[in-house]
């Protein structure tokens, strides 16, 4: 089977051209091509295929081998990997999970993806709880170098209130209005360099209750993304742009 590597700001994925249907993969042969030391080693899996009034379908896959949520930094890359094999030229549209998205790569390499809105934010104390496609848990501390994301991470992802699927914990630290991100992903069980949808509620949990346009650049261990969007309410978001890189790394066969 031929496979592509294509990473953005670290958040690693295996990409498969599948439009003619003919690769179909078990959940132990998806965390098997996904497992760092046994396989290629990514933190998800993309198959491309045929959508009818679309230029493609994104079917995502965590490291764990189960079919997921909306990876943004997935979706730039999907959308570059789509550019390779002729399919588009600079603007993609295309479906998946979560609904349909359009994505642009702009003069600069960089690849703008539109998000789905964002429908509500449930504001705590210290925490805000939303969905960009997938949800979040967005933690603020006061040193996100010293937090310990894995077991924190871990311990929110799996309290009874948010099982069976649990959710994904983004950790940020705000200082002088810029943002630190690191995100303990579910479906991977540890934490990735960048996780696009948590680099988007963290931008639009930091706009607490207010209204206008923004626009955040926001710095994760794999590098920096931009968020840009619209709150005409408080406690929704629209017009929602991530913005970051999306890099091929190298293709190649794997024999299963």
């Amino acid at each position: 089977m031929i496979f592509y590597k294509y990473q953005g700001t670290g958040n690693d994925f295996i990409l498969i051209d599948n439009r003619d249907g003919g690769v179909q993969l078990s959940r132990e042969q998806v965390a098997h091509l996904c497992h760092r030391r046994f396989g290629i080693g990514a933190d998800g899996l993309m198959l491309l295929e045929r959508a009818a009034g679309y230029d493609f379908r994104m079917v995502y896959y965590n490291s764990d081998g189960g079919e997921s949520t909306m990876c943004g930094n997935g979706g730039r890359c999907i959308t570059a990997f789509a550019k390779h094999l002729g399919l588009i030229a600079s603007v993609a549209d295309f479906v998946a999970i979560d609904g349909p998205h359009t994505a642009h790569i702009n003069d600069d390499g960089l690849i703008s993806l539109h998000m789905k809105n964002v429908d509500e934010l449930h504001i705590g104390d210290d925490h805000t709880i939303l969905n960009t496609g997938s949800p979040h848990y967005v933690l603020w501390v006061k040193d996100v170098q010293t937090t310990d994301v894995f077991n924190e991470g871990r311990r929110i992802r799996n309290r009874p209130e948010f099982l069976p699927g649990g959710i994904n914990v983004n950790f940020v630290e705000m200082t002088q209005g810029n943002l630190s991100v690191r995100t303990y992903e579910r479906g991977v069980e540890d934490e990735t360099l960048s996780c696009g949808t948590g680099v988007t509620a963290a931008a639009i949990a930091a706009t607490c209750s207010e209204t206008g346009t923004f626009k955040t650049v926001l710095t994760t261990p794999g590098g920096q993304l931009e968020v840009s969007f619209r709150k005409d309410t408080p406690h929704s978001a629209k017009d929602v742009v991530l913005t970051g890189p999306a890099v091929f790394v190298y293709k190649g066969e794997v024999l299963l």
